[in-house]
C-alpha cells in the first residue's frame, strides 16, 4: 500500500519552502481533503491540533501519495519528528482518517504540532 500523506501547510506544493520543495514536487496528488481539528498560525509556520470527537473546527488540505520512504524521511526531518523521540519532537507524524471531497476516507500520515500552543497562535480554523 502506497504512503499518503495530508498536508495541510508547508508541505502543499504552493506553499513548500525550498529546503523542503524537492522532496514535496516528488508527492503525486489524489485529492482535497479535510480532518477534524484545528490549524492555527504561529508565524512561521502553521500548527495543527487533531481532533478524534467532540465540537471542533475542521482543517482543509491536499492528500498526497508519497513515493518513497527516502521521501518520508526529509519530511520527518524538516517537521522535526523523531520517532525514537516523539515526546521530545517538534511535530509527530499521527495516522488519521481524512474524508476526501469525493467523500471517499483514507488513512493518511498528518504532522500534528507537538508543544504548547505560544500565546500568539492565532486560531486559522
Amino acid at each position: 500500500m502506497a504512503t499518503k500523506l495530508f498536508a495541510y501547510g508547508t508541505l502543499k506544493r504552493a506553499h513548500a519552502p525550498k529546503e523542503i520543495a524537492h522532496a514535496v514536487n516528488r508527492f503525486r496528488l489524489i485529492g482535497r481533503g479535510r480532518v477534524r481539528g484545528q490549524i492555527y498560525d504561529l508565524g512561521e509556520y502553521p500548527a495543527a491540533i487533531l481532533a478524534n470527537t467532540g465540537k471542533t473546527g475542521t482543517i482543509e488540505g491536499e492528500v498526497f501519495e508519497v513515493p518513497d520512504a527516502e521521501t518520508l524521511r526529509a519530511l520527518d526531518a524538516y517537521e522535526e519528528f523523531d520517532s525514537k523521540r516523539p515526546a521530545q519532537s517538534l511535530f509527530v507524524r499521527k495516522r488519521k482518517l481524512i474524508t476526501l471531497d469525493n467523500g471517499k476516507k483514507v488513512e493518511c500520515w498528518v504532522y500534528e504540532y507537538n508543544r504548547p500552543l505560544p500565546s500568539h497562535a492565532r486560531r486559522l480554523s
